[in-house]
């Protein structure tokens, strides 16, 4: 540990994380590169947890933000009205929700998706006038008290320290296996008056499951859970923090599905670039919000509102970017198809938000520690960290993707047979 990192050991709390897998001090970014403070390059396989689904210090999306400043553009604007606000909005209203025939108001909530999600149940609470709320078995929705209690992940939990309720636990798709309808078992516990399942306010789902273990629904499955919702007079919420923005092929992880959610929360790649962003999509009938009622003193990040226009007018208004996001996933499986079967393992995931199961939380650990020892930054996913997680950028270029792919396939390939040597 040399002077500058001890000063982290010396200062900052040992809640850190992120940083213990990865204990190098970084310096600067550009693409799907990250440069320490001597030089050394490493691929992102990270993307800041999809947080920057366009890479690092894109130059248009860096530039929009470099101008704005320089003009003296507001900061900091609470929700007053702002120019770059209201460019954020009309160029979200015209290239993502009309094309799409999608109705919806943009609420800005405080700047993380942890917000937007205690947003989006608290409204749903205040629409139904219940309190309930029906989540899914390895979601993951943030670690404030409310988005706490939905999510499943037990270390999470316990740092509460205190009993999380208002929240009932139903099997996600696949969670039985494969022959196990989990959207039968859920609908007769909300039919049956003696089921000790309350009549729900909302139920709350991830399409890809990103911490959870990159568990993949099915559309029928989402369809079937969206028809309970209405039989049972919930509302139904998609989380799409992790898997929107294009990390699974559309801007939104459930487009072409047919679902039509009541409410979406949206974080990390909202911004483009890695600034505080977050927002609760609701439909125009459950929008009875009194001023104020759920507010944050950064609710109005006017930099990540122009660097999340620029995003979406470089990005998504134009149409062959889908299209790119496709050609990478499509390459992503293949390279990982390959490796899971030759290793004798499985692939889990959609799009661009991919992963093999290794079966086992030591054997992915030191996957991801030889992959960062060759200058690849990955990491884990899954109840017991099993699951080795590619969130490349959705921009990268193919040759470094392959580079990275091939480092990631020594790795796997090294470190499984030594787990194998070790068993036997």
């Amino acid at each position: 540990m040399d002077m500058k990192t001890s000063t982290f050991e010396r200062v900052e709390s040992e809640v850190r994380s992120y940083s213990r897998s990865f204990p190098k001090m970084f310096d600067r970014a550009q693409g799907a590169t990250i440069y320490d403070q001597n030089g050394r390059s490493y691929t992102d396989f990270l993307s800041g947890c999809s947080s920057l689904n366009y890479g690092h210090n894109d130059q248009d999306l860096k530039q929009a933000l470099i101008d704005y400043v320089s003009r003296d553009g507001i900061a900091h604007g609470l929700d007053m009205f702002t120019d770059a606000k209201e460019q954020f909005l009309a160029a979200f209203e015209r290239i993502i929700l009309q094309p799409r025939d999608m109705d919806y108001r943009v609420q800005f909530t405080g700047p993380t998706g942890a917000n937007a999600v205690e947003a989006a149940l608290k409204l749903a609470r205040k629409v139904t006038g219940r309190h309930s709320v029906v989540a899914f078995t390895n979601g993951f929705h943030g670690v404030t008290l409310g988005a706490l209690a939905a999510t499943g992940n037990g270390k999470h939990r316990g740092g509460a320290a205190i009993p999380l309720g208002g929240v009932a636990r139903a099997a996600f798709d696949g969670y039985f296996g494969a022959d196990i309808d989990t959207t039968e078992m859920l609908d007769r516990q909300l039919s049956d008056p003696s089921s000790g399942f309350d009549a729900p306010a909302a139920i709350i789902v991830e399409t890809v499951q990103g911490e959870g273990g990159l568990n993949a629904a099915s559309p029928e499955w989402l369809r079937r859970i969206e028809t309970i919702a209405r039989k049972h007079g919930a509302l139904f919420i998609i989380d799409d923090i992790q898997a929107g923005c294009g990390r699974t092929g559309g801007f939104f992880s459930f487009e072409g599905m047919g679902l039509s959610p009541d409410i979406i929360t949206m974080a990390k790649s909202l911004s483009g670039m890695g600034l505080p962003l977050a927002v609760t999509l609701l439909r125009p009938e459950h929008d009875i919000w009194s001023p104020a009622e759920h507010n944050g003193t950064f609710r109005g990040n006017n930099h990540a509102f122009v660097t999340a226009r620029a995003a979406l007018e470089k990005f998504w208004a134009d149409e062959g970017f889908a299209r790119k996001i496709a050609g990478n996933a499509a390459y992503l499986e293949q390279r990982l198809r390959a490796m899971a079967e030759t290793n004798g393992l499985s692939l889990r995931g959609r799009g661009m938000m991919m992963g093999i199961d290794t079966g086992s939380g030591e054997a992915a650990a030191a996957i991801c520690r030889a992959c960062f020892s060759d200058g690849l930054i990955i990491e884990t996913s899954g109840s017991h960290d099993e699951i080795v997680k590619v969130l490349a950028p959705l921009t990268i270029p193919r040759a470094q993707f392959a580079a990275g792919l091939d480092t990631l396939e020594t790795a796997v390939r090294s470190q499984m047979d030594h787990w194998r040597i070790a068993a036997e």
